[in-house]
C-alpha cells in the first residue's frame, strides 16, 4: 500500500513539475558561476543519497518513471536558477539570496532524507512547494498558502531557508506546523504544545484536551513553566476546574468527580468534608454512588469524564480500607471479628469491594467474607437485584469470581431460571468487542471452574451460537475468539475425542514431556520458592522428609538446600529450595535472591517454580519467577487467579493452581508426583498423574484437592496460549 501511494505521488508530481517549459539559461555572470555550480553539484548528490553508484535518485524504485521524476526536478531546479537571473526586479545581493535559497532546499533534502525525516517521494513536492514559495515571496505575498498545503517537514524546510526566513507569512506558518504536528500525532497534544506554548491554536486545544485527556491535562496544568501557565489563563470552565485542581494540594481526592464538578451536579464545599476523611466509610460510599451513577450513563453510551481516575480511587480505597484488613486477619476463625469491618456496607459497596479487588482478594476473604455479606445485607437476597444496583457494571468479572470460588451455582440460584439463563448468554457474547482478551479469558477460566452440566451446556451452546454469527458477518476477531473457545470447551468432553494440541497447534497441555524439562546436561533444574510465616516449620519439614531416603541426596547450605537424585538408570533431578527464614527481617528474601544469583552464575536454568507459603507471597514469586520455567505449580490459596501474571513471564508454561484454599499435604503430594515420575524418566502424564494424586490425598483433604487445577484444565491459559499462536500464525 506504502509502495503504491509513494508512486501516484510521484507520478502527481511528475506532472506537475513537467506542466512548464524550459526556460533557457542567460548567460550567467561569473561573479555567481560558484552558486549555480553548488546547486549542480547538490542535484547530483541527491541522485546518490541510496547508493553512491546511482545516477538516478530512486523515487519509487521504477526505473522509467525515476527517469522522468529525476528530469522533471532538474527541469525545475533549472527554471528557478534561470528566473533568478533573468528578473530585472533582483539587484545583485537578491540574486545571491535566491541562489543560495534554492542550494539550500535541496540540502536540507539530503540531509532531512539521511536522517529519515523525510522520504525519496518528497523530492518532488519540496521542489514545487519552494518555487511556489518563491513566486509568493516575490510578488510579496506570504508563504502561508504554501506552507498550509504541504506537510509539516517540507513546511519547515521552506521557513527555516535563508531565503524566505524574512516572508511575513513566518509566525503564522510555524503555528500551523505546530498544528499539522498534532494532526499527525493526536495523542501527543500537550507533549508538542509544551515545545510552543504560544502557538495561536493552543487554546482551543487545551479546551479539546480538556474534554479527551482530563488526566494528562491535569499533569502540565501543574507544572511551573510557559505551558502550565497558558493552561491557567485559558477562559473555559472545564480547563479552571482542572486547573485549580491540578494547583490544589488534595486535587486528586476532587478529581473522580471531575464530571459531576463541571455539569454542576455536586460542588467542590460538598465533597471537601469527605476529603478531608478520606480514611473513612464516607468517601469510599461518595466513590461508590459515583460510579454507579457513571456506570448507567455508560450503559446508555455516554462516558463520563475522567472515569479512569474515578475506578482508580474507588481500587485503591476499596483495597485500603477493606481487603487489605480481612486479608490480614486470615488466621482468626472468629468471622465477627475478622469481618468487622464490613459492617454497615451496602450490597453495593461490597460487591465493588470485590470486583475491583479481584487481585488482592484472599479465598475466605471472599467466599467467607464479601459474599456471604452481599446477601445477608439485602432485605431480599436477590442477585439479579444486586447487579440491578450497580447496572451491571463488572457483571462478567463477578461471574468469573463466583465461578473461580465455587460460588456460581449459590448466585444464580437466586434469582429466576430465566434471568439466569439470560444473563449467562450476555456473559458469553460479544467477547469480539473488547479491547482486550480479558472478557473471553473470563469465560474460558469460568467454564473450566463450572460443574453444573446444564450450565456448561448453555455456556456451549452460545459460544457456538456466536461462532456461528461471527462467520456470517466476516468478523475474523470473532471468529478466532469463539472457534477457540468451542475446540477448548469440547475437548474437555471425553466422549468428542477432542486432540487440542493437535486442533490449536500449542504445545502439548496433557502431557509435559521430560525432554522439554532437560537443560543440554539431561538435568531437571526445580526451584521452590519457600517463605518463612508461621506455618513453614510444618510444609518444610514434610517437604524435606519426602527426600530422605536412598534415592536421593541432601546438600544444605546456610540459605537454600541442594537435593538431587542418585542412583543408576535415574533422570538427574535436582531441586533447590532457599530456607524459610525469618519473614520479619526478610531473611527469606534475601536467601531467595542469593539462591537466584547463585543459579545464574551456574547457568542453571529451572524448568519447574514451585511456590510454598500463603497468597500474599505470590506476587513476590511472581516478580522473580525465571522466564525458563514450563512447569509452574502455585501451592498457595488462590494461585488461581495470577494464571495471566505467569503467562506474561512465561507464554508457553504449563500452571498447576488451586482456585481456592491451598493445602500443604495436597501439595507436597503433587511434589512427590512429579519429582518422582521424573527421576524415574517418565514424561508427566496429567490425567494419570491427578488420578494417583486424588487416589492419595484421602477423604480428608479430597474437598481442598478437588479445588487444584492442573494443566489440561486450565482453560484461560490455555485460550491464550492458543491465541497468541493463532496470532502470530496468521489466523485472524
Amino acid at each position: 500500500m506504502k509502495r503504491i501511494y509513494t508512486t501516484a505521488l510521484a507520478v502527481f508530481m511528475v506532472l506537475a513539475l513537467a506542466a512548464q517549459q524550459e526556460i533557457k539559461m542567460p548567460v550567467i555572470p561569473a561573479s555567481r558561476e560558484y552558486h549555480h555550480e553548488q546547486i549542480i553539484s547538490s542535484l547530483n548528490a541527491i541522485t546518490k543519497l541510496a547508493r553512491k553508484t546511482d545516477t538516478l535518485f530512486p523515487v519509487t524504485g521504477n526505473k522509467t518513471l525515476d527517469q522522468s521524476i529525476n528530469k522533471a526536478v532538474r527541469l525545475r531546479v533549472n527554471n528557478m536558477r534561470a528566473q533568478v537571473e533573468l528578473n530585472s526586479k533582483l539587484d545583485e545581493k537578491g540574486k545571491f539570496t535566491w541562489l543560495r535559497g534554492i542550494n539550500e532546499m535541496l540540502v536540507a533534502f539530503g540531509s532531512a532524507y539521511r536522517n529519515h525525516v523525510l522520504s525519496a517521494s518528497m523530492l518532488p513536492p519540496l521542489v514545487k512547494a519552494f518555487e511556489d514559495a518563491m513566486q509568493a515571496q516575490l510578488s510579496g505575498n506570504s508563504i502561508l498558502p504554501v506552507v498550509t498545503a504541504n506537510e509539516p517537514e517540507v513546511g519547515n524546510i521552506l521557513m527555516d531557508n535563508f531565503a524566505l526566513r524574512e516572508n511575513e507569512g513566518i509566525p503564522a506558518a510555524r503555528d500551523v506546523i505546530v498544528l499539522k504536528s498534532i494532526q499527525r500525532n493526536p495523542n501527543q497534544v500537550l507533549q508538542i504544545l509544551t515545545k510552543h506554548p504560544n502557538n495561536r491554536f493552543a487554546d482551543s486545544l487545551i479546551i479539546r484536551e480538556a474534554f479527551k485527556n482530563q488526566e494528562d491535562l491535569s499533569r502540565y496544568a501543574a507544572a511551573p513553566n510557559a505551558l502550565g501557565r497558558r493552561i491557567q489563563s485559558v477562559n473555559h470552565p472545564l480547563v479552571k476546574i482542572i486547573g485549580k485542581l491540578a494547583l490544589t494540594k488534595t486535587g486528586r481526592m476532587y478529581f473522580p468527580f471531575l464530571d459531576n464538578l463541571y455539569t454542576g451536579k455536586i460542588t467542590m464545599d460538598s465533597i471537601t468534608p469527605y476529603v478531608k476523611n478520606d480514611s473513612s466509610v464516607g468517601y469510599y460510599r461518595l466513590l461508590v454512588r459515583t460510579r454507579i451513577e457513571y456506570a448507567e450513563r455508560m450503559h446508555r453510551g455516554d462516558t463520563p469524564m475522567a472515569v479512569q481516575a474515578l475506578t482508580v480511587k474507588l481500587k485503591q480505597k476499596a483495597v485500603d480500607l477493606f481487603i487489605n484488613e480481612i486479608n490480614a486477619l486470615h488466621d482468626i476463625s472468629n468471622e465477627k471479628i475478622r469481618f468487622k469491618k464490613l459492617e454497615g456496607l451496602r450490597p453495593e459497596e461490597l460487591y465493588y469491594l470485590a470486583v475491583l479487588g479481584e487481585d488482592e482478594i484472599y479465598t475466605s476473604s471472599f467466599v467467607s467474607g464479601v459474599y456471604k455479606k452481599i446477601f445477608e445485607s439485602m432485605d431480599v437476597p436477590r442477585s439479579d437485584s444486586l447487579l440491578d444496583r450497580v447496572h451491571n457494571d463488572y457483571y462478567k468479572k463477578f461471574i468469573k469470581m463466583c465461578a473461580a470460588y465455587n460460588t456460581l451455582d449459590n448466585f444464580l440460584s437466586r434469582m429466576s431460571a430465566t434471568t439466569s439463563e439470560g444473563l449467562l448468554r450476555s456473559f458469553v457474547d460479544g467477547l469480539e468487542k473488547g479491547a482486550t482478551l480479558e472478557d473471553a479469558v473470563d469465560v474460558a477460566d469460568s467454564y473450566a471452574s463450572i460443574y453444573n452440566k446444564d450450565i456448561r451446556k448453555l455456556i456451549l451452546t452460545e459460544v457456538q451460537t456466536n461462532l456461528d454469527q461471527t462467520s456470517r458477518t466476516q468478523n475474523k476477531r470473532g471468529q478466532l475468539i469463539y472457534k477457540l473457545l468451542n475446540t477448548i470447551f469440547q475437548s474437555m468432553d471425553s466422549t468428542k475425542h477432542i486432540d487440542m494440541t493437535a486442533e490449536l497447534g500449542i504445545d502439548p497441555v496433557y502431557i509435559m514431556p521430560k525432554k522439554a524439562l532437560q537443560d543440554t546436561s539431561n538435568r531437571i533444574i526445580i526451584q521452590q520458592f519457600s517463605y518463612g510465616d508461621k506455618d513453614a516449620a510444618t510444609y518444610f519439614a514434610a517437604f524435606m522428609s519426602r527426600f530422605r531416603n536412598a534415592n536421593w541426596k541432601i546438600k544444605t547450605t546456610p540459605q537454600w538446600v541442594e537435593i538431587s537424585s542418585v542412583g543408576k538408570n535415574t533422570t538427574p533431578v535436582t531441586i533447590y529450595a532457599n530456607l524459610p527464614l525469618d519473614e520479619k527481617q526478610e531473611l527469606d528474601i534475601q536467601a531467595q535472591d542469593a539462591l537466584i544469583d547463585y543459579l545464574e552464575a551456574n547457568n542453571l536454568e529451572p524448568k519447574i517454580v514451585i511456590h510454598r507459603g500463603h497468597s500474599y507471597y505470590l506476587n513476590g514469586t511472581i516478580s522473580r519467577l525465571p522466564s525458563s520455567a514450563k512447569l509452574v505449580l502455585l501451592g498457595s490459596c488462590g494461585g488461581y487467579q495470577k494464571l495471566n501474571d505467569i503467562l506474561k513471564i512465561c507464554p508457553t508454561a504449563q500452571i498447576i493452581s488451586s482456585k481456592q484454599t491451598g493445602a500443604g499435604v495436597v501439595n507436597q503430594i503433587i511434589i512427590d508426583a512429579i519429582t518422582e515420575r521424573l527421576r524415574l524418566g517418565k514424561d508427566l502424564v496429567w490425567e494419570d498423574i491427578w488420578k494417583n494424586v486424588s487416589i492419595k490425598v484421602g477423604a480428608g483433604y479430597r474437598e481442598k484437592f478437588d479445588d487444584y487445577i492442573p494443566p489440561h484444565k486450565n482453560l484461560g491459559a490455555i485460550f491464550i496460549m492458543a491465541y497468541d499462536n493463532a496470532w502470530r500464525g496468521g489466523t485472524r
